[in-house]
């Protein structure tokens, strides 16, 4: 079979492979709508260590080829959605609150480290009763393809931003996953949002999801700015996008007794550091947590069913569409190069 990856680090094409085994408890898909992401080429340019003769991908809705002999829900031709997270469910690590970390960190995101994506004819999915979601006949399989890891994790970050009603929130970074971390914070009852970004796209479509404020490094010093805004701090902050700088900003950022919640895909090479007195001399009370995307089917389900009774439309974030399986190729290289006017690709297969 034929599938679009990286042969090394920096070195991307078309790779031919074996079509994935099936195995008892797990299903063969074959995808029917992909979205490339910045992760895939995060890994690409070595930002997840070195990698050969991978096929990346890992957002998909596609439709089932194979099904093991033990999968009960799940049969040849039914349409589903893949979260980007597929966890062992057999690990004791998945039996607690976080559910990416299966056999260590983020060993659950199988896709772009265990085993090759979703960027293929066909693709393999573990333990598919608990990984896969039937998709819903009222929701659009594009709208479905946004939940599985960009409405995830940018909801993962606001859940563990601690967020109260009536709160003050900052989002740094609002690509797709800033932008849904946006749409939940205002879900869960901010009464100010504040998101820092540039591209006119992104900010159009943030003050959609519930932004009540804009900022942007080109005017200055953004923790100057949020610091002035709100008199003291924000109650949370979600680093959504940025650098390594952007960790040492969202600790100044937020105010004594406040939460900082990462979410984004720091480098390998990066080291994370602040000043003493951004955390208090250790004594601020401010809690730092970094999440990863939550997995599995439950997970997915509840995303898709905030969709389905119109408390998000995941589509404002598609700003460019392809046709064709060999179209991956062309929306991959967009997601890369990153024009002003891109949030996310999707390609229809």
């Amino acid at each position: 079979m034929k599938g679009y990856g990286m042969f090394s680090i920096n070195n991307a094409g078309w790779i031919e492979k074996d079509r994935p085994v099936c195995g008892p408890l797990d299903a063969i898909v074959e995808p029917t709508v992909i979205a490339p992401c910045s992760s895939d080429t995060h890994v690409l340019h070595g930002g997840n260590g070195e990698k050969t003769n991978l096929i990346l991908g890992h957002e998909a809705v596609g439709k089932v080829v194979e099904a093991g002999n033990l999968v009960k829900d799940f049969k040849p031709g039914d349409v589903v959605v893949v979260p980007c997270c597929t966890p062992n469910w057999l690990s004791l690590n998945t039996q607690g609150e976080y559910t990416a970390h299966d056999k260590g960190l983020m060993a659950s995101f199988k896709f772009l480290g265990s085993k090759d994506g979703t960027f293929a004819e066909y693709f393999h999915v573990n333990q598919a009763d608990a990984n896969l979601v039937l998709l819903p006949e009222n929701v659009a399989p594009e709208a479905a393809v946004m939940t599985v890891d960009m409405m995830s994790t940018g909801f993962h970050g606001v859940e563990n931003a601690d967020i109260g009603f009536g709160d003050t929130v900052v989002v740094i970074g609002i690509g797709p996953v800033g932008l849904m971390a946006v749409a939940g914070t205002k879900l869960k009852g901010a009464g100010r949002i504040i998101a820092v970004g540039t591209r006119p796209n992104c900010v159009a479509v943030a003050k959609e999801y519930g932004a009540t404020d804009i900022i942007s490094y080109k005017e200055g010093d953004i923790v100057k700015q949020v610091l002035e805004m709100t008199k003291g701090g924000a109650d949370s902050v979600i680093i959504a996008g940025g650098n390594a700088e952007s960790f040492r900003q969202a600790v100044d950022m937020t105010k004594p007794g406040g939460c900082i919640s990462n979410v984004n895909f720091f480098d390998l090479s990066d080291t994370l550091a602040m000043p003493a007195f951004s955390w208090g001399l250790g004594m601020a009370d401010k809690t730092i947590r970094g999440g990863f995307c939550p997995g599995g089917a439950l997970r997915i389900s509840k995303m898709l069913q905030m969709i389905e009774n119109g408390r998000v439309d995941t589509t404002k974030l598609i700003t460019h569409t392809f046709n064709g399986f060999d179209k991956i190729e062309d929306a991959f290289k967009l997601m890369d190069e990153k024009p002003r006017d891109l949030i996310k690709p999707v390609v229809f297969i």
